[in-house]
C-alpha cells in the first residue's frame, strides 16, 4: 500500500527537479540600456539606466539547483544566479 504521508523514495526527487523553463524564470540577468535623461551640461542626451531583464528558456544551456539559489548557463556562455549577485 501506499501511504500518502511518505511517498516512496524514488518520488521524493522527482518532485524537487527543475525544468529549464523555471530554471529560467528563477534568473535574471543586467543589461544597460540607453534612455533619454540630462548629460553633465544640462543638455538632453542618452544617460545609460540598469535594467533587469528575464531569461527565456531557449537561452538555458544548463542549470544547477543549489537548494538556495540556482545558477544557470545561457547558451552564449553567461553564468547567472537567482541570488541576485552576478
Amino acid at each position: 500500500m501506499s501511504d500518502p504521508k511518505n511517498p516512496p523514495e524514488a518520488d521524493k526527487g522527482k518532485s524537487r527537479e527543475l525544468t529549464f523553463a523555471e530554471a529560467a524564470k528563477r534568473v535574471q540577468r543586467t543589461v544597460v540600456e540607453l534612455v533619454d535623461g540630462k548629460g553633465d551640461e544640462g543638455k538632453a542626451a542618452k544617460v545609460p539606466r540598469e535594467k533587469r531583464v528575464a531569461v527565456k528558456a531557449e537561452e538555458v544551456l544548463s542549470f544547477k539547483d543549489y537548494g538556495t539559489h540556482v545558477v544557470v548557463v545561457t547558451k552564449d556562455g553567461q553564468k547567472l544566479t537567482s541570488t541576485g549577485e552576478e
